[in-house]
């Protein structure tokens, strides 16, 4: 007997990953409005032996990549990250594994946290500083943490097991 596989069709139920992109805008949106009304650019507040909060702005991109532009990386980190949230979008739609899914929110969410302030701002609010023995690890913001949380998941996801598609021909085989 021959069986007929359906093909994976794009649904949009797979946009019920969205909550997850939105919790994340709001909590990095929420936690830098209460860093900007606390601190005061530069200042420092210890919290562990390793952990401070700081205000800081990042007019570049990871690790202050280009922050010392003239200003058209603004405008060029802000296209990257429109670009980025379509595809992850796209894949979205598409769908898969909850894991999968979940990192592409985790993802759009950190990328249009941190869009936001380079589009109203001019520059991204960063305020958890991680320190060891006079080593700093550059701060970051819940939308950085997102985003890397994001990337892992994906990670993870593509190293799990897949179920191999057949052929025609190798289902009309194995059926005989």
């Amino acid at each position: 007997m021959n069986s007929i596989v359906m093909p994976r069709v794009p649904t949009t139920t797979n946009w019920r990953w969205l909550w997850l992109a939105l919790l994340v805008i709001v909590l990095d949106q929420v936690t830098k409005h209460m860093i900007l009304a606390s601190f005061r650019p530069g200042e420092d507040l210890p919290l562990t032996p390793f952990a401070s909060l700081v205000l800081a702005f990042n007019r570049g991109a990871a690790f202050s990549f280009l922050a010392d532009g003239s200003g058209w990386q603004r405008w060029f980190f802000a296209l990257i990250a429109v670009a980025a949230c379509a595809a992850m979008l796209w894949f979205l739609r598409r769908g898969g594994r909850a894991l999968f899914c979940a990192g592409l929110a985790l993802i759009i969410g950190g990328a249009l946290g941190n869009l936001y302030d380079r589009l109203t701002l001019g520059h991204v609010v960063d305020f958890l500083l991680l320190h060891y023995r006079g080593w700093y690890y550059p701060a970051f913001n819940v939308a950085d943490t997102a985003i890397t949380i994001g990337a892992a998941a994906l990670v993870i996801d593509s190293f799990r097991e897949r179920r191999p598609r057949d052929t025609p021909a190798e289902r009309g085989e194995r059926d005989r």
